[in-house]
């Protein structure tokens, strides 16, 4: 049983999920683009590449001949993972997963168009001047994301004509990969947004997460919190579309697919093939697997008997404030003896505004409001500062 496991992004989800492998005698190399990457630090090996360059990416798979690649971030060159998989290598979930969900437009027209699934009204635009044309089209106010891109980076809300040429701008400079591409999406009225982790298995049924909500700013995640309130009718159809779309990808592993919920029922929102940043409450002990230890055994093929619900929980970011090439933190004491709260400090060896350094971590009863947990969580994080 003892694998050995190429990990494409080296973030806090990546070393959470190092953890989780080496725990059961995985041997797993980290690469990133930067050195001392979150993950490299727990990791058996490490490799610093750029993986937008096919022929390095391609360097590292031939030097380690691992048994899995497996992607934690979208800005890889994710074509050359077709050839992977004819060599024998399994990629994670899928090279199609891998594929179609770096790229918006691809994991949208497949839900949309292929799937039939409700998702907001869209356009694509190449340029300012197909932006402009585009927002005529779907109306103000709408969203504008670039096609790739991760953590909310490029993502503005256009409300009127003076921000559409900003929008543009924004989207490119925090585009990833060398695609110069927006999709424009309608607002869609929604009272709630969810993550539903959904979980393939390569010979047992797909598995489902309670509903994780969370709250979002400039496009990234603030707050999450397990169980979020969904009705039986929304939760089933959310079920319907997610089961259908991960089935589409194919592969094995933990899947994020997110969720608007409005009074005319579930709209289809993004989707990413492994562990999410709102699920990392299941840290907080919401589940008896937390999202990591589920991504890695479904990818082994271990059978995962039940995902159970055993505590309320919420998680909430602890970011920096500046450029920092040696950051510290101030506030630890403090959340550490708050209780039933735990935290994680990732490890990076760089801060800028708004990047995410930590997360304060808050578990209780089921019974407990998951409103009031939330408040906590957030209140334990401000407790601790990113200095630089």
């Amino acid at each position: 049983m003892q694998k050995k496991i190429v990990l494409l992004g080296s973030g806090e989800l990546g070393k959470e999920f190092v953890i989780a492998a080496q725990r059961i005698g995985q041997t797993v190399i980290a690469v990133d683009s930067y050195a001392n990457a979150p993950a490299m630090q727990v990791a058996d090996g490490f490799e610093v590449i750029n993986m937008l360059d096919g022929a390095a990416l391609d360097a590292v798979i031939a030097k380690h001949n691992p048994d899995f690649i497996v992607p934690e971030i979208e800005a890889i060159r994710t074509e050359r993972f077709y050839d992977y998989e004819k060599q024998g290598i399994t990629v994670v979930p899928s090279a199609k997963a891998a594929n179609f969900t770096m790229n918006r437009k691809a994991i949208r027209d497949l839900a949309a168009k292929d799937l039939g699934l409700r998702t907001a009204n869209y356009r694509y635009a190449t340029s300012a001047t197909e932006l402009e044309q585009a927002v005529a089209e779907v109306g103000m106010p709408c969203v504008v994301k670039p096609l790739m891109s991760s953590s909310g980076k490029g993502q503005s809300t256009i409300k009127s004509g003076p921000d559409i040429e900003k929008a543009w701008n924004y989207a490119v400079e925090g585009s990833r990969g060398d695609v110069v591409e927006v999709i424009v999406e309608a607002f869609v009225n929604f009272h709630s947004e969810i993550t539903l982790l959904t979980v393939t298995q390569n010979n047992n049924p797909t598995l489902f997460c309670s509903p994780i909500g969370h709250r979002q700013e400039r496009g990234d995640y603030q707050e999450s919190w397990q169980p979020a309130k969904v009705s039986d009718k929304d939760i089933a159809e959310a079920q319907d579309m997610a089961r259908k779309v991960t089935e589409a990808l194919g592969g094995a592993g933990i899947f994020g697919v997110e969720f608007f919920l409005t009074n005319e029922g579930v709209y289809f929102s993004e989707l990413s093939p492994r562990p999410h940043d709102t699920g990392m409450v299941t840290l907080a002990g919401t589940q008896n697997f937390n999202e990591f230890e589920l991504h890695l055994r479904a990818i082994l093929s271990l059978p995962i008997a039940e995902i159970t619900l055993e505590k309320a929980g919420a998680s909430a970011v602890i970011l920096a404030s500046a450029n920092s090439d040696n950051p510290t933190f101030s506030g630890v004491e403090q959340i550490a003896a708050l209780p039933k709260t735990d935290f994680r400090l990732f490890g990076k060896p760089t801060s800028r505004p708004y990047r995410r350094m930590g997360v304060a971590l808050v578990g209780d009863t089921l019974d407990t409001p998951v409103e009031e947990i939330t408040e906590k969580a957030k209140a334990a994080a401000a407790l601790v500062t990113v200095n630089a």
